[in-house]
């Protein structure tokens, strides 16, 4: 029995080194002087090490602004996205209303619909509204989503319709149920669903491209698209772009990561 714990201990050791090696590799080459991860052999490590790569992204490229503009968006995204999927799972799960299970169903159905092909209408809805070219056009269209109504739906369902009804019986406005009862019964996976929008915001892509022109509003990921293109040899800058990149979304699965396994350990025990 010993011997099999060892065992799996040591696979998922080396899942993990295999895992986390090409994050530092690319942390070490951060930190390497230009020109010094061109050489063959490559060195493992910075020698010597420097933090040169950073200060031109900020000082030269203007890394920063990006960097505040992908916070701000990815941040306003994730709260707004938490507040209405909450509210909106919450009612498909526990309230009463004409066509619930059937408009359920028709937003069921829209998950399979690739979300490139709603892009074209998409963008000109928001620019009728004024939004293309602001943080409003990456806002407002990922402020609800279908997986994040379905996600809270399904883990509200489990919440007891006793529990909600003694709270009406006591008195409790509806408002007062969901704020105190709810909401702390769905907090793991609301972790949960914090951690997939904000990753989805962060690392999005193609929307920000689209209807973001100014460079002044552009955010990380395509800032470093940019910054390929314009020093495609550099690549100890590019990586020190990735790895600027990159820490923001690990501090925050750090962060929230015990709410995040225990709403998985909790959806397991439902299956």
């Amino acid at each position: 029995m010993r011997a099999g714990a060892w065992i799996v201990n040591a696979v998922l050791a080396l899942a993990a080194a295999a895992t986390l090696l090409p994050l530092a590799w690319m942390l070490s080459v951060s930190l390497m002087p230009p020109g010094a991860a061109s050489m063959l052999p490559p060195p493992v490590f910075p020698h010597p090490a420097t933090l040169a790569n950073y200060r031109e992204l900020f000082d030269r490229v203007q890394i920063g602004r990006r960097f505040l503009n992908s916070v701000l968006l990815a941040s306003a995204v994730t709260l707004g996205s938490l507040a209405l999927n909450t509210a909106a799972g919450y009612a498909f799960a526990k309230l009463r209303f004409a066509g619930r299970e059937k408009v359920f169903r028709l937003l069921l159905g829209a998950l399979v619909i690739p979300g490139q092909v709603a892009m074209m209408p998409l963008f000109l809805l928001l620019k009728h509204l004024g939004l293309v070219n602001s943080y409003g056009g990456v806002i407002v269209p990922a402020l609800a989503s279908i997986f994040g109504l379905f996600l809270v739906r399904q883990n509200a369902l489990a919440i007891p319709d006793e529990l909600i009804e003694a709270a009406r019986i006591d008195g409790a406005s509806e408002l007062r149920i969901f704020t105190a009862i709810v909401v702390p019964l769905l907090r793991p996976v609301l972790a949960t669903l914090a951690v997939l929008t904000f990753l989805g915001s962060w690392n999005d892509f193609m929307w920000p491209l689209i209807v973001l022109g100014d460079a002044q509003l552009q955010t990380l990921p395509v800032a470093l698209a940019s910054l390929a293109r314009e020093h495609v040899q550099d690549n100890e800058l590019m990586m020190a772009g990735a790895v600027v990149t990159v820490v923001p979304v690990l501090v925050l699965f750090v962060l929230v990561q015990k709410h995040y396994i225990d709403s998985l350990a909790g959806t397991l025990r439902g299956w």
